[in-house]
């Protein structure tokens, strides 16, 4: 399964790795695209989600990774109100 690794731009100016154990990815974020921590949040729980159902469908179980990377992202913008911007760097 191809996996992908996207990079966002937090609102304070530090970036951040993140992880997809599938293309579906894509289906949610757009390279350049910017959006608020809230929509960010949405849009990576549905992504994830679906990512490690795809992992499922695949090999039988969810994915661990697509998890975890839910979880460092949910903690991570903790920091930020929910109107603070995300850009996605790359994809």
């Amino acid at each position: 399964m191809p996996e992908v690794v996207f990079t966002i731009e937090l609102p304070d100016g530090n970036r951040m790795e993140c992880y997809s154990p599938s293309t579906v990815i894509r289906n949610y974020f757009v390279l350049g695209e910017q959006l608020p921590v809230e929509e960010f949040l949405v849009k990576s729980r549905k992504a994830l989600f679906e990512a490690s159902e795809r992992v499922r469908a695949k090999f039988g179980f969810a994915c661990s990774s697509a998890a975890s990377q839910l979880n460092e992202i949910e903690t991570r913008m903790q920091n930020y109100s929910g109107d603070s911007q995300i850009r996605i760097l790359e994809i």
